[in-house]
């Protein structure tokens, strides 16, 4: 371990704060724009920073940078540190702690009927807040470089890292009211596999509980396949084929008529998934509760149930 060389308190305060950017952010030049430096400052006050605490604070892992063990000790310094400055600033007010940025990533669907209106509701109580939401589906890793949030669908196998379920929501198979005229309207699983499938593409999916149509009408064949979820809603509207939506998006549309709903159906959970160094912080919890919140209040919808039914 390196030996200490102890610099001035103010100093290694201040290093404190670009360490604490580097790993909400993962990359030094990412960090350096958020703190109005170029990433040469940053990388200096990093060794610096490890020069005078004596051990290594980052690691470079697949994503980024990533807290070592000790690294998320003086995280946790570089934390107090923020919010002594944040009290500072504020005065003798009350200081909002649900401030900063949050980097979190969902999926497609996820993503614009239910982390938008919440964090929209989020933003209306606390203007300081800023969401940056990535959309993707994929499989949550224990931690990931520069993302507070991973909201992910399935069974989860994380470690060192806080998961919350957040709900769950059910797909099923639709149909245009178009299509079904001329094609029929199936009423077996064996009918049912010889209508082509719109679906994610099946050599790309990264989430192994979301390949529930080829598991529940075996021999169904690719009608059209694409990575976002918003073609497959778009496509079975057209007539490509029969698409294995989410209800909560497919029952928005009344030219779409769900198929065989007690046969044909699948109901995944949601997870939050949490950077250990990120709950800590008062922001990504509110986050992460408010996206609790929305899929309560929209628990009939995601669950496919229509208010007339």
């Amino acid at each position: 371990m390196p030996a200490r060389n102890d610099p001035p308190a103010g100093q290694v305060a201040d290093q404190l704060l670009v360490l604490l950017e580097v790993a909400r952010t993962g990359r030094y030049t990412t960090a350096a724009r958020a703190l109005g430096v170029n990433h040469t400052t940053v990388a200096r006050n990093i060794t610096a920073l490890e020069r005078a605490l004596g051990g290594r604070l980052l690691v470079r892992g697949a994503d980024g940078w990533e807290l070592t063990t000790f690294g998320r000790r003086a995280a946790r310094a570089g934390e107090a540190v923020s919010d002594a400055v944040d009290r500072l600033i504020a005065g003798d007010t009350e200081a909002d702690p649900i401030t900063g940025v949050v980097r979190m990533t969902a999926t497609d669907g996820f993503s614009a009927y239910v982390a938008s209106p919440a964090i929209a509701r989020l933003r209306g109580a606390h203007p300081e807040l800023s969401v940056e939401l990535v959309t993707v589906t994929r499989v949550a890793t224990h931690h990931r470089s520069g993302v507070d949030i991973d909201v992910v669908v399935g069974d989860l196998s994380v470690q060192r890292a806080k998961a919350v379920r957040l709900g769950e929501y059910v797909l099923g198979m639709y149909g245009s009211r178009d299509y079904l005229a001329r094609h029929g309207t199936p009423s077996t699983v064996a009918e049912m596999s010889q209508h082509g499938l719109v679906y994610f593409v099946d050599s790309m999916l990264q989430v192994n509980d979301l390949d529930a149509p080829r598991r529940l009408v075996p021999g169904m064949q690719d009608a059209l396949a694409s990575t976002n979820v918003f073609v497959h809603v778009e496509a079975t509207r057209a007539g490509a084929g029969l698409g294995f939506l989410p209800c909560f998006m497919a029952d928005r549309h009344d030219d779409l008529v769900r198929l065989m709903p007690e046969e044909v159906t699948e109901r995944l959970p949601y997870w939050a998934v949490i950077r250990s160094e990120s709950w800590r912080r008062p922001a990504v919890a509110a986050v992460v509760q408010g996206l609790a919140e929305e899929m309560t209040r929209q628990r009939d919808r995601m669950l496919g149930v229509r208010p007339d039914s």
